[in-house]
């Protein structure tokens, strides 16, 4: 094999391709990584100390990620500022119907956690700052041309732009990849034509570490728990989504209004709310390529597919998937294979595909089922969601999509994994 100026590179230093240097990192330390980041990074930069912030975007864990996380040895780290969901509480808006999860009728600690992004981005950049991983930042990956043996990547930095080899490219840049599409690969949109308007709330009563989802006539709203790992708060991470012209409506609303607004949707379980703080919104779409893999080449993270964020499915997805493929990696270095090889690359896609063809088939059907505002199919759903919390069997199915262990785990095998032997809830 010709021997190219690095193994791998990373488009995307996000939590997607942070994560998967730093899993290869552990996993495969022979493996030279090269990660390529659009955002400046400096090590003197990162503080010795964390401050959450209030207005601080976060990221629903399930309780399958926090076993990768744990595998990684970073779990520890990132548990400091990582508020627990030890109830989730699934209702329609207006109806009889509801269902409760609770993590001590499934022997665990959490059906998931609430993290923010910028606190888990700070966890895994003082981990990888102990391992090879090299990083180029701020630049970017521009193009890639296939070659005999690997690929030659395009890197941009400021006006220069220079070539780097390498046995295989994985593209991590997030849902609107620019990458993605100057390589060609085709995508399918379904376009939901609303908005997710993200903001951190506070309630006069205490979550006590509940999660809500709470499906209405305008479309589905989530709820959090926020702000403390440690003790139950009056700080929630609200997912509220809204059509285009509600948006605006509300965007122009003072704060005060916003709080009366979403009283009116929400109701009263955590009290009055008493503050919301910097609003985000972005389209809601559904968005698949059907070949993530190609020669040289893979589609990782919302670059792959991008969810509803329904369910909190989104990110766990994409993090199971980041250690199928670590795994595929290993394999292949161990027998000797290019990591760049289709074949490489297709035994990650197929044993990948079930995964998120199951979930992104879990997140739309709710969607396209609480959707409905007909009297027969609002019924039948009432009907089922007091089914599920009536039914063992089928609640404990829903558990576990909820907790991200309904679909296959890779296991990581290295030494400073924490291994454990499966029990009956995996």
């Amino acid at each position: 094999m010709t021997r190219t100026d690095t193994d791998l590179v990373i488009a995307g230093g996000g939590l997607a391709g942070a994560t998967l240097a730093l899993a290869l990192a552990k996993v495969v330390p022979s493996l030279r990584v090269t990660v390529v980041e659009a955002f400046p990074l400096s090590p003197d930069a990162l503080p010795e100390s964390y401050q959450p912030s209030y207005d601080a975007r976060s990221t629903a864990l399930a309780w399958g990620s926090r076993l990768i996380f744990e595998q990684l040895g970073l779990w520890s780290r990132l548990s400091a500022h990582a508020t627990p969901i030890e109830h989730i509480h699934v209702s329609d808006r207006g109806r009889f119907g509801a269902t409760r999860l609770h993590a001590a009728e499934h022997g665990q600690a959490a059906l998931g956690y609430v993290a923010d992004n910028r606190w888990m981005g700070l966890c895994l950049m003082r981990e990888l700052l102990d391992t090879g991983v090299q990083w180029e930042a701020p630049a970017e990956v521009v193009d890639m041309t296939p070659l005999a043996e690997g690929v030659r990547v395009s890197v941009r930095s400021g006006e220069a732009t220079r070539e780097l080899t390498a046995q295989c490219l994985v593209v991590a840049d997030g849902g609107r990849s620019g990458l993605r599409d100057t390589l060609g690969f085709q995508t399918r949109t379904h376009d939901y034509g609303q908005h997710a308007l993200i903001a951190n709330v506070s309630t006069a009563d205490s979550h006590r570490f509940h999660a809500f989802e709470r499906f209405t006539d305008a479309g589905p709203m989530a709820l959090l728990p926020h702000g403390s790992a440690s003790r139950p708060g009056h700080q929630s991470a609200l997912v509220w989504t809204l059509t285009d012209e509600v948006l605006d409506e509300l965007l122009a609303l003072p704060d005060d209004d916003k709080c009366r607004r979403l009283q009116e949707r929400f109701g009263w379980r955590l009290g009055r709310f008493t503050r919301i703080g910097a609003c985000n919104h972005y389209p809601l779409k559904l968005t698949t390529v059907d070949e993530p893999v190609r020669t040289g080449v893979a589609l990782v993270g919302n670059a792959a597919h991008a969810l509803h964020p329904v369910a909190g499915q989104g990110f766990n997805l994409a993090l199971r998937g980041l250690m199928t493929l670590v795994e595929q990696f290993r394999l292949a270095v161990a027998q000797g294979a290019s990591i760049g090889d289709l074949a490489v690359l297709r035994r990650y896609q197929t044993l990948h595909q079930q995964d998120w063809q199951q979930t992104v088939q879990f997140s739309d059907s709710l969607i396209r089922i609480f959707g409905q505002s007909l009297p027969p199919l609002a019924l039948a759903r009432d009907a089922g969601l007091v089914g599920l919390d009536l039914v063992p069997g089928a609640k404990r199915w829903f558990a576990r999509k909820a907790m991200g262990i309904g679909g296959r785990r890779a296991m990581i095998d290295h030494p400073s994994a924490t291994h454990r032997e499966p029990t009956n809830h995996d």
